[in-house]
């Protein structure tokens, strides 16, 4: 049964409420985790719940625990071990083998000796000079970087990418057509240059296939009868469509600055692959399967810097497809999406529907879903888009978000269900998810999470964030197990259910202010005004703060009027700790939000300073506040 929780209905009766609340516990996107309560909080814990009917009427559970650290401190260690891969200074011009950039000449081979010549010397670089170049299936090799200033453009025909190989269909092995570009076993393998990899799908009778029909029902009978691998070959008369780039059980990938675009289906898809670094990619798809970058039972992946205008999920991460995917039992883990931009027809950042591997340490930060100058084709429905079934199995744990901001979404800011299919009888195991400072302007609801009674959902932490324009009036929480909203706004209404713990408030009234005044015309703010900075670049307000050496977490509580990304550079103690702080609108300048991040402060006094980046200013600045 549903839980339908309107406007503040998860207010805790019980628990009065400062006129401002602090920011949470969570700072950085901590995960707020449920034990063995005292009396005290028990009670006031059962009263939240009674209030809300959560626990009678969808099994939603509010448990107030202690914080535990930031699930965000190991992201240093992760990124620490990504290394992009470098390459000897040699370049073998695919021209100097016979290719010819006229939009019309068949370069397979060209293609196929240069890069035989390139890993034969020991590595260097495959130069795609200026020019149009129309080829058949491109496979890497070792120690190849396959550097693109012109244009690749792939034949049509399904032949060029014939005899099958070995691949991951939709989660299942099988052996079917070839990636238009392909690679398996491979160590130090580079796409990179400014150009464009042009997978010209629109243009054949892929889009004709569609889903795969029959032959995609074959394989996934096979796939649940154990069929031996090396017997499920498809390729001539079948329909199952390839990657653009596919690159299998691969160690060491660099994917840096190139326009990427017109898959037959998903676009950018490492498999079983380790120390993956795409960066500065251009993403665009119209045939339907168009996915963005799937990472598929890989283990340590940056994503940074990319653009998606996409026909179906940005970045959704996989690990295989039901009982296939529990055979060969590889998950996907140590994910890291930082600073994309997202305008896609499904998911921003998305788990499965293949998990069935598992997924887990999943960070995204810093991300925008459809921002006003980069549209796209289709609105992003969700900003996170996590979906599993019953036929899955698997798990998905520890998917954290934090700093999104978007606008005009379709449907729900974060939706997290277990009936992505209604059947099955193998639950997967969801939980442990944070999203932090998250504002978003225009949507369905702030959240859907969706479990079911044979197995819940469990640790949902939205913290200092805010939802306005939602169509709907409340959200969906059915089957979860301690759901926390902390510093949670809902079309203007407070709907936290956790009192945020205290930090030491410093007011903006009471701070260094250049080019801005002290105003407390617009209600809602704490102390006795906000600070109004005029609406210049470098204009900036200094707090001094007392504190002890070492990490804290920097709450900053904002309202922002206009539709303007009034973004700033905060420094502690003269040194960036961001360099642009995202203060996207908050739907009205009596609509307060807050933002937090991790900083590091020193014995004694020190001074945080917020400076505005452009021409807008900064925005209404009410407070900050510095727990340690």
């Amino acid at each position: 049964m549903t839980s339908q929780l309107p406007g503040g209905a998860l207010r805790a009766a019980a628990l009065s409420r400062r006129e401002a609340l602090r920011g949470a516990a969570l700072g950085a996107g901590a995960l707020v985790l449920g034990g063995t309560l005292p009396a005290a909080l028990s009670e006031r814990a059962a009263a939240r719940a009674h209030d809300a009917g959560a626990g009678a009427r969808g099994g939603a559970a509010v448990v107030e625990g202690t914080a535990a650290a930031s699930p965000w401190d190991e992201v240093p260690e992760i990124l620490a071990r990504i290394v992009p891969p470098a390459f000897p200074d040699r370049t073998f011009p695919i021209t100097d083998y016979g290719a010819v950039g006229d939009n019309s000449t068949d370069c397979t081979a060209a293609f196929r000796n240069a890069i035989a010549a390139c890993a034969a010397a020991g590595g260097g670089r495959v130069l795609v000079p200026a020019g149009t170049f129309r080829t058949g299936k491109i496979h890497l090799l070792s120690n190849v970087n396959l550097h693109v200033q012109g244009t690749i453009r792939f034949r049509t025909d399904p032949g060029s990418y014939l005899p099958p190989v070995f691949t991951r269909w939709e989660g299942i092995e099988c052996h079917n057509y070839s990636p238009f570009i392909y690679a398996n076993g491979k160590t130090d393998i580079a796409l990179t240059g400014t150009g464009t990899i042009d997978g010209n799908a629109p243009a054949g009778e892929w889009s004709s296939w569609g889903g795969g029909g029959a032959d995609r029902d074959r394989l996934r009978d096979w796939g649940a009868d154990d069929h031996p691998v090396e017997q499920r070959v498809f390729g001539s008369g079948t329909k199952l469509r390839p990657n653009m780039i596919g690159l299998y059980n691969c160690t060491n990938v660099l994917v840096e600055n190139l326009n990427l675009r017109n898959p037959a289906m998903w676009t950018l898809h490492p498999v079983y692959c380790t120390n993956v670094t795409v960066r500065n990619v251009t993403f665009y798809s119209t045939n339907s399967q168009g996915d963005g970058c799937n990472p598929d039972s890989c283990t340590d992946v940056h994503i940074h810097d990319c653009r998606f205008n996409t026909n179906d999920d940005c970045v959704p991460v996989k690990s295989g497809r039901d009982r296939d995917g529990r055979r060969v039992n590889r998950p996907s883990q140590n994910i890291v999406v930082r600073n994309c931009r997202f305008s896609g027809r499904w998911g921003g950042i998305t788990v499965g529907s293949e998990m069935s591997g598992g997924v887990r340490k999943v960070f995204a930060e810093d991300c925008q879903c459809n921002a006003a100058d980069f549209p796209g084709r289709y609105p992003v429905k969700y900003a996170l888009y996590v979906k599993t079934s019953f036929n899955r199995g698997g798990f998905v744990e520890d998917v954290h978000l934090r700093r999104f901001t978007g606008r005009n979404l379709e449907r729900d800011a974060v939706y997290i269900t277990m009936n992505y299919e209604t059947s099955g009888s193998i639950p997967p195991t969801v939980r442990n998810f944070t999203v932090d400072a998250m504002t978003v302007t225009g949507g369905r609801a702030a959240f859907n999470i969706d479990g079911r009674s044979a197995r819940h959902i469990q640790n949902v932490t939205i913290s200092n964030s805010t939802f306005t324009s939602m169509t709907n009036s409340g959200n969906i929480a059915n089957n979860v197990d301690n759901l926390q909203l902390i510093n949670v706004f809902h079309n203007g209404r407070d709907i936290s259910t956790t009192n945020p713990p205290t930090g030491t408030r410093y007011e903006a009234e009471n701070a260094t202010v250049s080019q801005g005044v002290v105003e407390s015309n617009h209600a809602g703010h704490s102390g006795t005004g906000f600070v109004n900075g005029d609406n210049v670049a470098g204009s900036f307000t200094e707090w001094t703060v007392g504190g002890s050496a070492g990490a804290a977490t920097l709450r900053v509580r904002y309202a922002n009027g206009t539709s303007a990304n009034r973004a700033a550079a905060i420094a502690v103690n003269g040194v960036a700790v961001v360099a642009s702080q995202s203060f996207s609108g908050t739907g009205a300048w009596t609509t307060w939000a807050t933002t937090t991040l991790p900083i590091t402060l020193n014995a004694g006094a020190n001074t945080v300073r917020i400076t505005a980046n452009t021409a807008n200013g900064n925005p209404n600045l009410d407070y900050i506040e510095v727990q340690q």
